[in-house]
């Protein structure tokens, strides 16, 4: 559509404006008039499926259209992300993103995608928090019982990851070096293995997400020494911050979110963020995300989008400083 020119005062800027952003409303007012795609960037079964299929499902209900799950796992997530920050800006493609992809900005030196470019924040789903773990077998009760022990046995001891560049190994880097000790890192693909071998004492510690923590911590499968985040926690209640013991930057928390491609209309953001934020605080949904081991948020989109703004930096001087690499 072509408009003609109009002169630089306050009535016609304001006429343009309107004549603008008419199509844009209209659009809006009709969308969605068919299936939205809701791209989930890693495997079927882990935490980011769940909680996509559960928005999903509610999503679905308050539109009027199916809302598809599809998972296009991948490098990190960073294929999943590629496809959406390649998709027509038009409402129909959502994506359901974790931290990573901020931190990828820096891990990541040739990304094909802007992190803070390519996409427009629509609403944070929940945040999560990580618990320091031992193996019950290991003779300690606290971090500082960990150190010691750790400092006494040079080259003995290792912490496992979700793999390199992970939230996990990035606290795992922050321990070592604010403590000055010596862990080698065992990064692994997915947290089940990793679980498995901290639990059998095949590594000396991990950083793992309460989520993953939760049904074994209630069970007393290994011992839980600090929890990250600026609360203690339900599930570890006399586990104290890391923050409460000296070190830090531990208080950011993991979180999951929704993003649309860059350059789709406005109001299709904010409707999508308010149906989004108001099925977050459902009761049966939000007692699921509890129940997963996270805390509900339901943001709006610009309180999203100041969450990014503050991580973005924050994490790419500690993955520098910390000199973590991918290889």
């Amino acid at each position: 559509m072509t408009h003609p020119a109009l002169p630089f005062t306050r009535r016609g800027l304001l006429a343009l404006a309107l004549a603008t952003a008419t199509p844009f409303a209209a659009y809006a007012q009709t969308w969605p008039a068919r299936p939205i795609k809701l791209v989930v960037p890693y495997p079927p079964g882990g935490g980011t499926d769940i909680l996509g299929r559960l928005v999903g499902t509610k999503l679905q209900e308050a539109l009027g259209q199916s809302v598809v799950v599809e998972n296009k796992p991948g490098a990190s997530g960073v294929l999943g992300n590629d496809f959406v920050a390649k998709s027509p800006a038009d409402g129909y493609t959502l994506l359901l993103g974790i931290t990573a992809i901020v931190q990828g900005a820096t891990l990541f030196p040739k990304l094909p995608y802007d992190p803070y470019k390519d996409f427009i924040p629509v609403s944070q789903l929940s945040t999560s928090t990580s618990l320091l773990v031992v193996p019950n077998s290991l003779p300690v009760k606290t971090v500082a019982e960990f150190v010691a022990l750790v400092k006494s046995q040079p080259g003995k001891h290792s912490y496992g990851t979700y793999g390199a560049g992970s939230s996990s190994h990035i606290q795992g880097e922050l321990l070592k070096a604010q403590a000055g000790i010596d862990l080698v890192h065992v990064p692994y693909k997915g947290a089940a293995p990793l679980v498995t071998d901290i639990i059998g004492g095949q590594i000396s510690a991990t950083f793992v997400d309460a989520g993953t923590a939760r049904s074994h911590v209630k069970a007393g499968s290994f011992k839980v020494l600090g929890v990250t985040g600026t609360e203690r926690m339900k599930m570890a209640p006399e586990a104290p911050l890391m923050s409460e013991l000296g070190y830090k930057n531990f208080d950011p928390k993991g979180w999951f979110g929704f993003f649309l491609p860059a350059g789709t209309p406005a109001p299709i953001v904010k409707k999508l963020s308010t149906e989004i934020a108001r099925i977050v605080r459902l009761p049966e949904v939000s007692q699921r995300i509890d129940e997963l081991g996270q805390t509900p948020v339901g943001s709006s989109a610009d309180e999203f989008a100041a969450v990014i703004r503050h991580d973005g930096p924050l994490y790419a001087r500690l993955i520098k400083d910390l000199n973590i690499r991918l290889d």
